[in-house]
């Protein structure tokens, strides 16, 4: 379920609002899918909120089993943003992506 709201955001072009790591973080999606391991991921762009690291913005790889919750937003994604690259090496099945 998760990886299918994920992609419906990158589809839709809306941000997502999500709890992670005990924070809340507006994020846009570039792609989802799972690693070689098979966790469930995605590439994000954080537009604000916390972080573990202190960094408020900027590239981010999520695990989704490790979300607490996606909210779609009505707010329109600027992605891609820059810097994005296509067939992330970091998700080695990829099920959507800019």
């Amino acid at each position: 379920m998760r990886v299918e709201t994920a992609c419906q955001a990158l589809r839709e072009k809306r941000r997502l609002e999500i709890r992670y790591d005990g924070y809340t973080r507006v994020v846009e999606v570039h792609a989802c899918g799972t690693t070689s391991d098979g966790n469930a991921v995605m590439r994000v762009w954080q537009v604000r909120g916390g972080s573990e690291s202190g960094e408020r913005t900027g590239w981010k790889l999520l695990r989704l089993d490790e979300t607490r919750s996606l909210e779609l937003l009505e707010e329109t994604s600027e992605a891609p943003r820059r810097g994005y690259a296509k067939n992330d090496k970091a998700i080695a099945h990829i099920r959507c992506q800019m």
